[in-house]
């Protein structure tokens, strides 16, 4: 059988049963690559296990690492709420907040993975206790975070608008950026409101929040927690340190400083989540070494028309991106595409095609697949994590569907 279609067909199979059963589908993906890899397609052990992320890896490790120590030390719960009372009590503001929160930080420049492993962990635990679903406050942070992605700062909207400008689309920063964040928007609340948003302003869920260990003063611990947290956001922000390393920095300051428990932390930290996705990366670059990405790009391509490419490479860019990198692997693979496109299609726009691009491929983002995601899934402390997968696999694969539609429509 063909390798490429072989391996496709072995990504196919690892989602499915990831829907349908409870076995690890990270166990999975590292056993089909293993089998597909080695002993259909002649690959080295070494290169198959290549795939492995190692930076995704760091980055899901030190933060959960160090967010898992604010857990156990109460520092979280004080943060939750704090931030319930600067939203009054009522949680339906709280998915609202941590949206803008999102959008503005990611658009400062540590862009959507940095914003998101710095967001994520204290959303979903505030989700968690104000009682709201752990599915819309994870769309609505993730949203929140890739709104501000292609910002002029940010580490993507660099690398878009060096690729646009390189393929003759220069001078696009601000409407690259504004399309995207519009898009966001427009998604981030369509679920906000499709998923029960609205009826979190029913009743005020302080009393529910708060316990009376949450009402107290915050401990010195705590104040030394909330320091080295501080330091981590200003090391990213000013510094460009990478989170998953900063993040394990930061924890031995606060074993160094006996604000908690190394030990303790370690035990909660997600670990079935973190070799789910690391697991299904190792799959997903085997795909990408026998050409699985271009026999799905070559089968789309055939059906695209000058008023339908739009949608299509929208559709495209969204599928290959709901298990892949937009900004490390999709765009840089599509973006120099645009123009050869467009002169194949007589009357289609390079540049409505390329925003058709950015914004298809981030929208799926919030997928368990994607980082941003798999940062949610790790923050689900306690939380029925499956079905959590289950949820955002399905938003990040419409996602690429509705996206496409939008896309059309918009341009």
């Amino acid at each position: 059988m063909n390798l490429a279609v072989l391996s496709v067909s072995a990504l196919a199979l690892a989602v499915i049963v990831s829907c349908v059963s409870r076995l690890n589908v990270g166990v999975l993906s590292i056993a089909l690559a293993w089998i597909v890899g080695v002993y259909i397609g002649g690959v080295p052990v070494n290169a198959v296990m290549g795939g492995f992320p190692s930076q995704l890896f760091l980055t899901l490790a030190g933060v959960t690492l160090l967010f898992a120590m604010a857990q156990s030390n109460g520092t979280l719960p004080q943060l939750t709420h704090h931030a319930v009372r600067v939203c009054r009590g009522n949680a339906g503001t709280l998915p609202i907040m941590f949206f803008v929160l999102g959008a503005a930080l990611s658009s400062m420049g540590p862009g959507n993975i940095a914003t998101a492993a710095l967001l994520v962990p204290i959303a979903m635990a505030t989700a968690a206790r104000a009682g709201i679903p752990l599915f819309l406050m994870a769309i609505m942070v993730g949203n929140g975070a890739n709104a501000g992605a292609l910002s002029p700062f940010a580490p993507t909207g660099i690398i878009v608008n060096g690729l646009m400008a390189r393929h003759g689309m220069p001078g696009l920063e601000a409407q690259a950026f504004l399309y995207n964040l519009g898009a966001h928007a427009l998604m981030a609340f369509g679920g906000y409101f499709l998923f029960g948003g609205l009826r979190l302003f029913a009743r005020d869920r302080t009393l529910d929040v708060v316990d009376p260990v949450g009402e107290r003063a915050f401990t010195p611990r705590q104040w030394i927690t909330l320091g080295v947290i501080a330091g981590l956001i200003v090391s990213v922000l000013a510094f460009d340190a990478h989170v998953g390393l900063a993040g394990f920095v930061a924890a031995v300051l606060l074993v160094a400083a006996g604000a908690a428990d190394d030990g303790e932390a370690i035990k909660q930290m997600p670990w079935r989540v973190i070799v789910m996705v690391c697991g299904v990366t190792v799959l997903i670059a085997l795909v990408e070494r026998f050409r699985g990405i271009d026999l799905i790009v070559s089968l789309i391509a055939r059906i695209s028309t000058p008023d339908t490419v739009t949608g299509v490479v929208a559709l495209l860019t969204g599928i290959v991106s709901v298990y892949s990198s937009t900004s490390g692997v999709v765009l840089p693979a599509f973006l120099p595409l645009v123009p050869g496109l467009a002169a194949e299609l007589p009357g289609a726009s390079p540049v409505a095609i390329a925003m058709s691009m950015n914004i298809g491929g981030h929208l799926v983002d919030v997928s368990p697949l994607s980082t941003i995601g798999a940062l949610c899934m790790a923050a689900a402390v306690g939380a029925d994590t499956r079905r959590l997968f289950t949820q955002l696999l399905i938003w990040g694969l419409s996602m690429a569907i509705v996206g496409a539609g939008l896309c059309y429509v918009l341009f």
